[in-house]
This record gives structure tokens, sequence and C-alpha cells, in this order.
């Protein structure tokens, strides 16, 4: 309690403010760097002979909070710009489409119990299948970091 105080205290005698001191691009989610993304806001992680594949946080941002996760059976196949699961949320269901194709060879069951990490961790904990890609090429008609972010304040302002 008193830390909070003299925090504000604090504050208020260097007249700072929580608002910041310049506009905020309504596309302000975090795209990483090492990603790939494509335009259904999917992201992937190539490394070695395995992909890691998640939705974005753009895409959670605008699914709000995750309640089922829909996932595929390993061993199975995916193909690039195909659903392979769905996202529910508290606003909608949406199809999760792989941004390559190739073999799944690890589900992530914990968000079975906690679809919630979708929300909290995306790049993290709430990835929700590995590939082992059947074509890499594939990756190169994805999008960098960059040109997703410019993509989502694209698609953000015509809406």
């Amino acid at each position: 309690m008193a830390l909070r105080v003299w925090a504000s205290s604090a504050a208020n005698a260097l007249r700072l403010s929580s608002a910041p001191p310049f506009p905020l691009s309504r596309c302000f989610s975090t795209v990483l760097d090492g990603l790939k993304y494509a335009s259904s806001h999917e992201w992937v992680k190539h490394e070695g002979s395995v992909a890691t594949i998640g939705i974005t946080e753009h895409a959670q941002d605008h699914l709000g909070e995750v309640v089922f996760v829909e996932l595929p059976e390993p061993g199975g196949a995916v193909t690039q710009a195909s659903g392979f699961g769905a996202v529910e949320s508290v606003k909608a269901t949406s199809d999760v489409n792989s941004p390559i194709s190739g073999e799944i060879v690890e589900v992530n069951t914990k968000l079975t119990e906690t679809p919630g990490l979708i929300n909290s961790s995306p790049y993290e904990n709430g990835w929700m299948i590995k590939v082992k890609p059947s074509n890499p090429s594939e990756l190169e008609s994805l999008m960098g970091p960059k040109e997703y972010t410019k993509f989502c304040e694209e698609e953000d302002a015509a809406h």
C-alpha cells in the first residue's frame, strides 16, 4: 500500500502521465522477427527440419478471449492455405489455415486444457502444431515482419 502511494506521489511530482506522448497505431500487436506470416494471420517459425505454427497476436487480439481450440491429430498432413483446425472465442469461431504444407509431427495438447494460452502467449506457449515441411520453398511466399505489420495496418484501416 505504501509503495503504491509513493509511486502515485512520485508520478504526480514528476507530472507523469499514463497517456503516450504520440498517437498509437491501431496495429500495435507484437510482430516478431524470425517468423513468417500468412495473410490469414498465422505465423510459422522454421527451425531445422520442423516448423512451428500458431496464430498471430493480431489475430488473437481481434478474436478476443479464446475458449476452445480444435486441433488435428499428429501424423496427418496439412496443405498451405488450407484449414487444419479452429479457434473459438467469445466473439466467433475462426478456421486456422496452415502457412505451409507438410506432415504434422506434434500438436500442442496444452491448448485443450488451457485455450487461453493463445491469448496470453501466442508466439511461445500458444503454438498450435509442429510440421515437417514437405516444400520449404513455400516459406518464401509468406510475409516477413515488416510486410505483415504493414498488411495489418492497411487491413485495420479498411475496417
